[in-house]
């Protein structure tokens, strides 16, 4: 599967201190294969806040990686018991973010699937955050 489908992409993500400020974007994108990797990409919006920016998630078997690039540029690694620390260049500053992946589920094959990260995100040494993405692809 080299080919890019086209599919449809919602992403859901949750504090866990705020239920209330659950956001869920849905938007199409493409979903293809290259080597062992699963990629989805697609054009993030105004919802987002990152109106201009392309994110790619690659997703292998036990790690996902998003990759945005345009206003805002990131690589963020998603993999238990390895955390990540990153650049998050944004059109008001570069920020230092740390990613540490407290549970990694991913579903998925050629007609797409279901990822869930639970995961501690703290920004330029500020106490983490507990957030958790849902990440759904159908293709």
């Amino acid at each position: 599967m080299s080919m890019r489908k086209k599919a449809i992409i919602s992403i859901s993500s949750n504090q866990e201190e705020n239920n209330d400020d659950s956001i869920e974007v849905v938007t199409p994108g493409e979903f293809y294969k290259e080597e062992n990797e699963y990629c989805a990409v697609y054009n993030e919006t105004e919802i987002s806040g990152m109106e201009g920016t392309t994110t790619t998630l690659k997703i292998s078997p036990s790690r996902i990686s998003l990759l945005r690039e345009g206003t805002t540029s990131a690589k963020m690694d998603f993999e238990e018991n390895n955390p990540c620390v990153t650049l998050y260049n944004t059109p008001y500053g570069m920020l230092e973010l740390k990613i540490d992946t407290q549970k990694l589920n991913i579903d998925i094959d050629d007609k797409g699937g279901e990822v869930f990260i639970n995961y501690h995100m703290s920004i330029a040494g500020q106490n983490p955050q507990a957030t958790e993405l849902k990440i759904k692809i159908k293709s």
